[in-house]
């Protein structure tokens, strides 16, 4: 069932005009904003998904990280799933456990790492994957929609979860946090061809009120995440505004086709960075990567040439899965593409978790 038209639009128009109130923030959370704002242009951090998590034949080892072992630093950004948190599992998709996935944010945290969020969430109206995309489920999730209560529940689940990020000392840790990504795209249930723009700005409006007024969480920065950019307008069509996003990115893969890739990422990054500078927001690539790495030099002589003249804050790879021996996209140490990695680790421009300590990321400016 779907929201009536009447409903729909006194949603959008409630959406629309109401001026969403800036979110208050905890000092470390403001504190992290700012730092990504100034590195922008500067330096561009490296990031991983599921970095301490698991990696090619190992999983679940304190300490560990195929980026560590490759180039000796941890990365500088750590990419993280919630997906199956919001319903009821003790794992998420991928088989991390929230719990390890608590202790090992708050490891990062404390060495000075960033913490990044997506949410690969289940379908809310038939309880299938997010890749489902038999039901046009978003207008059913809305306020007024049957399955309202089921989002509720979902976002519940999220806010008892982040708000559990703390320190010893009871310190909150900053998230960036990531929802329905890729939205442009038509492989998820919130994607393009699944909903009206107007209904996915509901959507990620009522899910960041939810979870930072509703729920009162100070630690999180929104993180707004097409897949490849094609133009600015479609960009900006389903942009929730400016009081709701933090962070401008996009989510692009190397497929085979070096060129194609490398003409594809500057279109998408001349869009980005003139968005976020006009918009006061910092750009991130928030996924990207080349499965298996078979160039051996596709980080120095690909990846590095094709973003080092734009001011994004961070690229983050994608995982080095354990489950899938073919689906990793950071070199281990005895990868050919090792040393290249090696190499761009040493490139000035790009900073590891070994270059944020002198950042100070997390201290607050004195006023």
């Amino acid at each position: 069932m779907k929201i009536t038209e009447k409903a729909r639009f006194s949603l959008i128009v409630c959406c629309m005009v109401a001026q969403a109130a800036v979110a208050d923030l905890t000092p470390q959370t403001a504190a992290l904003l700012n730092a990504l704002k100034t590195i922008s242009g500067k330096h561009i951090l490296l990031g991983h998904q599921d970095a301490t998590a698991y990696g090619v034949d190992w999983s679940a080892e304190p300490g560990k990280s195929d980026v560590k072992s490759t180039t000796g630093s941890y990365p500088a950004v750590y990419g993280w799933d919630v997906g199956h948190l919001e319903i009821g599992k003790s794992s998420n998709l991928d088989n991390v456990s929230f719990d390890s996935m608590r202790t090992r944010m708050i490891e990062a945290y404390e060495r000075g790492g960033i913490n990044t969020v997506s949410w690969h969430s289940t379908n809310p109206v038939n309880g299938s994957s997010a890749w489902d995309t038999t039901r046009y489920s978003v207008s059913e999730i809305l306020p007024g929609g049957k399955h309202h209560d089921t989002l509720n529940d979902y976002l519940r689940r999220l806010a008892v979860f982040f708000s559990s990020l703390k320190t010893a000392d009871g310190t909150p840790v900053p998230i960036i946090f990531r929802p329905f990504h890729e939205h442009t795209g038509s492989w998820f249930w919130w994607g393009a061809a699944f909903c009206t723009p107007q209904e996915y700005i509901a959507l990620w409006q009522y899910t960041a009120d939810y979870l930072r007024n509703e729920s009162g969480l100070k630690n999180l920065l929104m993180a707004y995440s097409s897949s490849t950019i094609v133009t600015e307008a479609n960009y900006l069509e389903r942009y929730p505004g400016d009081d709701y996003v933090d962070i401008v990115g996009f989510d692009d893969y190397c497929m085979g086709n070096e060129l194609s890739y490398k003409d594809r990422m500057v279109s998408s990054l001349r869009i980005l960075t003139k968005i976020a500078a006009d918009r006061n927001k910092v750009p991130a690539i928030t996924e990207t990567g080349y499965e298996q790495i078979p160039n051996p030099k596709w980080f120095t002589q690909v990846l590095y040439p094709t973003i080092k003249e734009y001011p994004i804050a961070w690229v983050l790879l994608w995982r080095n899965a354990i489950n899938r021996p073919n689906h990793y996209y950071v070199p281990y140490p005895t990868h050919p593409a090792a040393e290249d990695f090696r190499e761009f680790y040493r490139l000035q421009t790009i900073l590891f978790e070994d270059g944020l300590t002198s950042l100070h990321i997390y201290q607050p400016t004195k006023p």
